[in-house]
């Protein structure tokens, strides 16, 4: 599963509508509105490169409302709740 962080500028005026269009997007799982620079944050999972510019360029960039992105690309994923499975795993409770 390839991860990429995108971080979006939108109007601000309407920025619910805005992170509802993009969460209903196939590839992407979830979608943060934020402080600071950007306006919102969506995480996009997907199976292979390819799909990544099929989601991002070709479906989020195409949001009515999103002025600009940012996208960077996860090379690995450190969770505590993967740890926490992993440490789990032959244990009877």
């Amino acid at each position: 599963m390839i991860t990429a962080i995108v971080l979006i500028k939108t109007s601000v005026d309407r920025i619910p509508e805005i992170a509802e269009s993009i969460a209903a997007i196939d590839g992407v799982s979830e979608v943060y509105s934020v402080t600071g620079q950007h306006d919102l944050v969506a995480m996009v999972r997907v199976r292979a490169h390819e799909e990544l510019a099929e989601v991002i360029p070709g479906q989020v960039n195409r949001v009515p409302g999103v002025e600009s992105t940012e996208t960077h690309i996860a090379f690995r994923t450190y969770s505590r709740h993967d740890l926490d499975a992993a440490f789990a795993l032959g244990l009877d409770e």
